[in-house]
């Protein structure tokens, strides 16, 4: 089979993608061979015919509402065998389902009114036929996937309109009981709290139990694989929820806006879970007070083997956050507890470590990933002999038990992929039309969502009403406290480590960690050389970033944000507190050395030089979209990415924003408001600032252009400023 491009096709309110699908249909012998009484398949090519036939696939790259409607409905005639799939995963980007439903049921579902003509000319009883499984299809196809986009308590009017749609048009029909027995369900569910299994509020607890911090003891007598087993329970549970459409960059991007806050719960409720485990650790190393160093070092080593039994489970979720709580800034400055660690289990730590190297745009737990997606059991590799033991032994009980598993991923780096997808990528082409090429490279990134979803039915895991419990119940320390009782643990040796509260502007929310266009400015960690402990391969010693955390159970969101290359040696670390640098946040996505064979998305916060969109081929139309697109720290097209943050309260976030050489300073300011969510008429009121150095600024009159006015040689970061 070849496939050649055949252009575009452009109709009233539509674009479409030609391409020229050529098969080979029939291979016979030539008349002379026949003659000898050959056959075609026992010939040599010389001695055959070959029959081809050359189909036209029909995929739609951007239209109008009314018409990427109308394509559900021709789509598998066009060959764009995939698009409903697509339009099912991605239209909550530009369309609500009320919009979508009446215009499929009124508009072009209306079966009464085809013969006169409203949907292509349908005057025949067959095309009527044609036309009600048509919509049968999708609606089916709806319901299938994406149920979810009906529940709307308390009124259901979008399954109430569909099932009257039913009663009149498919009378007691599969679909018609079908609908009926899901508007039952939504109405006798009661509403599931999405975070139930990882909530710490004192509400989810039992009648006279209280937050407490971690007794030692207690948690020393949970086994290893008993906690990783009930951390991926509790991870499975949740990650099946999560509604892919939620993980949109559109969608995502939006949460931090006042009228969003209950917006994409799902995703929030994992995000909550990462939190709390690495909340979790970081408590039992250091909420007992009296606990002495052997003691302490002997809990970090529990912790490294959760983390090499959530490896076995395939959970790189609570493996990530495990590992970032021990490279958080509290732990990780416990020098003599570090030295108090054995040298195999350290070595164990600096292999989980290496799984989120950031080399190559975090390349080794994407393959990792791609690679365990679909597997039966892990695939360990050691370098260390005696650990390679180990986890052979506990990989060979799993597989003596007969369970399979799923997979578990690390959410934030799908939310990175989206938010850089929505952010280089246009909603709207040329006429105003939705670029629907987006929603295809979106659904590239969901599709791969959906099948760690799958996979995870694979689990066989029964919950520990004990652990759970004790899970629940466990206090998480504030940044501050953590960092007290560290110091408190262990006397500073070195008086650069900052103190809690210079580290205020570190603070950030996980919305962030798991990827807005809002990223958050770490100081730089720069270790000596030749640190026994970690350091992700390839990676130069002074490229870790690392930050602290606060915890606040009045916010949900806070997280730990922490290096994910493994940190150089903790045993001998110094907080450099001189350096005003900017360095990228390594809880996010970056692309050092990425290029566009690794079919990967790079974060433009990361000062890559080398940004790029995945290029996968799912078997999907081919795409059209184009080869090279905006990236951070390039200029390049007429277009880059620039990272604007707000000066005074807000310094420490900002928001990745796309320009091109037509923008000018009244163009950006407004963006960039609107972006921080504040009112974009007060451009008069701000001034933009390109940061050159620590003590060098570029201030831009105000109608400058700012792509052809800006230093390309710097950083392209922005300081939005009122003016005095």
């Amino acid at each position: 089979t070849t496939f050649q491009d055949g252009g575009e096709e452009v109709e009233d309110g539509a674009v479409y993608n030609v391409t020229l699908k050529k098969v080979q249909i029939q291979q016979a012998a030539n008349k002379g061979a026949r003659w000898l009484g050959g056959e075609g398949d026992q010939l040599p090519p010389e001695h055959t015919v070959r029959q081809y036939e050359t189909s036209k696939i029909r995929a739609i790259k951007a239209g109008t509402l009314e018409k990427l409607v109308e394509n559900l409905l021709t789509a598998f005639g066009d060959a764009d065998f995939s698009y409903i799939s697509i339009f099912l995963a991605t239209y909550r980007a530009f369309a609500s389902p009320r919009a979508v439903l009446e215009l499929l049921l009124d508009r072009f579902g209306n079966l009464e009114a085809s013969s006169h003509g409203e949907v292509a000319n349908l005057n025949s009883l067959e095309s009527e036929m044609v036309l009600r499984v048509e919509i049968a299809s999708v609606l089916r196809a709806w319901l299938d996937q994406c149920s979810e986009d009906f529940r709307e308590p308390p009124d259901y009017m979008c399954l109430l309109k569909l099932l009257d749609y039913l009663k009149n048009n498919m009378p007691n029909s599969d679909m018609e009981s079908r609908v009926q027995n899901l508007l039952k369900q939504f109405q006798n569910q009661e509403v599931e709290a999405v975070d139930g299994f990882c909530s710490t509020s004192s509400s989810d607890l039992v009648d006279g139990e209280e937050l407490e911090i971690s007794n030692p003891e207690e948690f020393s007598s949970f086994q290893d694989h008993i906690v990783a087993e009930q951390l991926t329970y509790m991870d499975v549970m949740l990650f099946r929820r999560v509604v892919p459409y939620h993980c949109l960059g559109s969608i995502w991007s939006q949460r931090d806006k006042k009228e969003n806050k209950n917006l994409a719960p799902t995703v929030r409720a994992t995000i909550t879970q990462f939190n709390a485990v690495t909340k979790c650790v970081i408590s039992t190393i250091l909420g007992t007070r009296e606990l002495k160093i052997q003691q302490r070092a002997k809990i970090i080593e529990k912790w490294i083997h959760i983390a090499h039994e959530c490896r076995i489970l395939k959970n790189f979720s609570s493996l990530r956050a495990i590992i970032s709580a021990l490279q958080s800034n509290s732990i990780y400055r416990l020098k003599t507890t570090w030295m108090c660690v054995s040298k195999d289990i350290l070595l164990m730590y600096e292999e989980l470590s290496e799984i989120f190297s950031d080399h190559d745009n975090y390349l080794t737990s994407r393959e990792l990933l791609m690679k365990e997606a679909t597997s039966k059991f892990a695939n360990l590799d050691s370098s260390e002999k005696e650990n390679q033991k180990k986890s052979q032994k506990r990989l060979q009980l799993q597989k003596n038990k007969g369970v399979m598993q799923g997979t578990v991923p690390y959410l934030g780096t799908f939310l990175t992929d989206l938010i850089m997808l929505d952010t280089a990528l246009q909603d709207y082409v040329e006429g105003g039309l939705i670029n629907f090429e987006k929603r295809r490279r979106e659904f590239e990134v969901i599709a791969q969502i959906k099948l760690l979803q799958s996979s995870c039915n694979s689990y066989c895991l029964i919950p520990d009403q004990k652990f759970i419990q004790w899970f629940r119940r466990q206090r998480h320390l504030t940044e501050e406290e953590s960092y007290k009782l560290s110091r408190e643990a262990e006397a500073a040796a070195d008086t650069n480590i900052l103190s809690p509260k210079s580290q205020k502007s570190m603070v950030k929310r996980i919305s962030t960690l798991f990827l807005g266009t809002d990223v958050f400015t770490p100081p730089k960690e720069q270790p000596p050389k030749n640190s026994p402990i970690g350091g992700s391969s390839g990676e130069s010693t002074d490229s870790a970033s690392v930050s602290s955390c606060e915890f606040n159970h009045s916010e949900t969101e806070d997280v730990c944000v922490t290096p994910i290359s493994s940190p150089e040696d903790p045993l001998k670390k110094g907080y450099d507190s001189d350096k005003g640098s900017i360095s990228s946040d390594k809880g996010l996505i970056s692309s050092k050395g990425s290029d566009s064979s690794k079919g990967s998305i790079s974060d433009p916060g990361s000062g890559s030089d080398s940004n790029c969109i995945p290029t996968r081929d799912l078997g999907l139309v081919p795409s059209s979209a184009p080869k090279e697109l905006p990236v951070y720290n390039r200029q390049s097209g007429g277009s880059c990415i620039i990272r604007v943050s707000m000066d005074g309260l807000h310094a420490s976030v900002y928001k990745s924003i796309l320009i091109t050489n037509q923008d000018r300073i009244p163009d950006v300011t407004q963006r960039a408001l609107l972006k921080h969510n504040l009112e974009p008429d007060a451009v008069e009121d701000y001034e933009l600032v390109q940061v050159i150095s620590e003590d060098k600024e570029l201030v831009f009159p105000r109608d400058a252009n700012v792509f052809y006015g800006m230093n390309s040689h710097v950083n392209f970061d922005f300081i939005l400023r009122k003016k005095a």
